[in-house]
C-alpha cells in the first residue's frame, strides 16, 4: 500500500505548453483561442470526467493552502519551530506531540465552512452525469456538502467527520471531540489503560491511504477528460494520478501555478489563477452560469452554528507560542523522553 511521505520533493520544471494550433487533435481552433476556451471545448465533448482536487479549491472558504510562500499553512507555522513544516500532520510527531495539531484545529475545523463555487462546479458535473469519479485530497468534506454523491468520490486523506484513538482505534464521541477542539485541548482515549491521543480520521503523513485507492485509481484510465484543480501535485501517491490518463486524453490544470508534468502532452491545458475564477469563466462559456449560481447558493445555505468564539489561524499559533515561552522542552518531547527512559531502564529496575 502506498503511503504519504513526510517530505515529498517537487517535480522538476515542466515544459511550456505546446502550441495548440499545431498539435491539438480535437478541435479546429483560431489563433485567438484561449486556454479557457480550449478547456470549455473539452468539457462540452466529455462524458467521463475524472477530477483530482487539492487545497486550492477550499481557500475561498477560509482554509489556507499548504505551500503558498507567505499565506500558506506551512509558512504560518514557522513560529512553532517544528522539526519540519509537515511534522504537524505526521503520525510519528503526533504520537508524542499532538498539542500543535489541536492548537490550530479550531481554526481549520470544517464544521462552519461553506462550499465554494469550485465545490459547486463539482456538484454540477455530477448532476449533469459527467462526473466519472472525484479524488479529493482535502479533509473538509465540502464536496459532499455541494451535492457530489458519496459513491462518486474518494476522500483520499480521510475527513473530520469521525475520530478515534490513534493507538487502540477506539472510537471517540463527537460531542467530546467538539468540546476538545473548542477548548484547543488534546482529547485522550477513554480507555484508562490506553490514554492515547485521539485523532480525527484523516490520513497523516506516514499512514496508509484507504484500501479503496488502489482500486479507484484505475478509473483515471477510463476518463475521456482529466481535470486537476487546486493542487501542487507534490504529495504522493495522488501526484501520479494525472499521469495515468491515456495518451490523447485531454488534461486540464486549474491552479495558481503549473504543477506536475502538465505541459508535456500536446492535449494539456493550463488555466493559471484561482480555481473559483477559472471555473466561473468555464461555466459562462458553457452556458452553465445560472445553474452554477443556483447550486452554489443551495450548497452555501446558512445553517445554525454554535455560539463560539471565532479565532483565526494566526491567533491559534500565537497562543501556543506564548504558552510554550520559557519551556526548554515541549510537553510532547518531555513525554517522549520520559517514555524512552522508562523503557530503557525497565530491565535495570526489574533486576534490582
Amino acid at each position: 500500500m502506498a503511503s504519504l511521505s513526510p517530505r515529498t520533493h517537487a517535480h522538476s520544471n515542466v515544459l511550456s505548453r505546446p502550441d495548440p494550433l499545431q498539435q491539438h487533435p480535437y478541435h479546429n481552433m483560431t489563433s485567438t483561442s484561449s486556454e479557457i476556451e480550449i478547456a470549455a471545448q473539452h468539457l462540452a465533448k466529455a462524458k467521463r470526467i475524472v477530477i483530482l482536487t487539492g487545497a486550492g479549491i477550499s481557500t475561498a472558504a477560509g482554509i489556507p493552502d499548504f505551500r503558498s510562500p507567505t499565506s500558506g499553512l506551512y509558512a504560518k507555522l514557522a513560529p512553532l519551530k517544528l522539526p519540519f513544516p509537515e511534522a504537524i500532520f505526521h503520525i510519528s510527531y503526533f504520537t508524542h506531540t499532538p498539542e500543535p495539531f489541536y492548537a490550530i484545529a479550531k481554526a481549520r475545523h470544517p464544521r462552519c465552512l461553506k462550499p465554494t463555487r469550485s465545490h459547486a462546479f463539482l456538484g454540477l458535473l455530477a448532476r449533469k452525469g459527467l462526473l466519472h469519479f472525484l479524488f479529493t485530497q482535502n479533509t473538509d468534506g465540502l464536496e459532499e456538502n455541494a451535492f457530489v454523491p458519496a459513491d462518486k468520490m474518494l476522500a483520499v486523506h480521510g475527513n473530520w467527520k469521525t475520530q478515534r484513538c490513534h493507538k487502540c482505534n477506539t472510537p471517540y464521541p463527537d460531542e467530546l471531540m467538539k468540546k476538545a477542539i473548542a477548548m484547543r485541548e488534546v482529547p485522550y482515549c477513554l480507555d484508562a489503560k490506553c490514554k492515547g491521543a485521539v485523532k480525527p480520521d484523516v490520513v497523516f503523513f506516514g499512514q496508509s491511504l484507504p484500501a479503496a485507492f488502489d482500486e479507484k485509481e484505475k478509473m483515471v484510465a477510463e476518463a475521456d477528460l482529466v481535470i486537476v484543480m487546486g493542487t501542487s501535485l507534490k504529495v504522493a501517491p495522488c501526484s501520479r494520478l494525472p499521469r495515468l490518463a491515456r495518451e490523447g486524453v485531454p488534461r486540464i490544470l486549474i491552479n495558481m501555478e503549473s504543477a506536475g508534468d502538465f505541459g508535456t502532452r500536446p492535449e494539456d491545458v493550463q488555466i493559471l489563477g484561482s480555481c473559483d475564477d477559472g471555473l466561473e469563466k468555464l461555466a459562462d462559456l458553457l452556458g452553465w452560469s445560472d445553474e452554477l449560481d443556483s447550486l452554489w447558493a443551495a450548497a452555501a445555505k446558512e445553517e445554525p452554528t454554535d455560539d463560539e468564539e471565532e479565532i483565526s489561524l494566526d491567533e491559534c499559533i500565537n497562543r501556543l507560542v506564548q504558552k510554550n515561552q520559557g519551556k526548554q522542552v515541549s510537553d510532547g518531547h518531555k513525554r517522549m523522553l520520559e517514555t524512552h527512559l522508562q523503557s530503557k531502564f525497565a530491565h535495570v529496575l526489574r533486576s534490582s
